[in-house]
């Protein structure tokens, strides 16, 4: 009878030590590949730390999934705000489907910033044409505020980012009779 109950207090125990002790032995395989980015960051020196920033995040995520006991959510959720913001890549707003149509949108920011021509051709002004003018020589201005073109690369990337309403032809040709 006594050996029953102790068998079930080691069990309860168990259970409740179990998820400390997964999220122990994670913490302690990453701490050895974590501990050159700590002293480097210590020290000062980032130069060598943006390679190990990004690749640590990724092995941290796996080798928590890879465990064998069904905790790893929780242990996820309890660790994820702990990740900085450093670690998010950027990425384009473009939304395939709307909710109100389910149809392809615009991104606002393309059409405020580029023109596209209708040979598909996409201009821009030069960065800086607004900005701190009191400083800049007038030649400097003048240069500026000229329009650039588009590479191929951008150009499809813009074409990608705007819907066909844009791509459109807006002018009409006279008719002539």
């Amino acid at each position: 009878m006594a050996a029953s109950a102790f068998a079930g207090a080691v069990r309860a125990v168990s259970g409740i030590l179990r998820p400390l002790n997964i999220l122990g032995s994670s913490a302690y395989r990453n701490y050895t590949k974590n501990a050159s980015f700590i002293s480097a960051l210590s020290t000062g020196h980032f130069s060598h730390t943006q390679t190990p920033v990004v690749s640590s995040a990724p092995r941290l995520m796996t080798s928590a999934r890879n465990l064998t006991c069904g905790h790893t959510a929780t242990i996820l959720n309890r660790v994820a705000p702990l990740f900085p913001n450093v670690l998010k890549l950027p990425v384009r707003t473009v939304t395939y489907f709307s909710t109100l149509k389910g149809k392809r949108k615009t991104v606002k920011a393309v059409v405020y910033r580029f023109l596209r021509l209708h040979s598909g051709l996409w201009i821009r002004r030069k960065a800086g044409y607004k900005k701190k003018l009191w400083k800049k020589t007038p030649a400097r201005k003048r240069r500026l505020r000229e329009f650039v073109f588009c590479n191929k690369t951008q150009s499809k990337l813009l074409d990608k980012m705007t819907t066909s309403f844009w791509k459109r032809r807006n002018w009409y040709t006279p008719i002539c009779r």
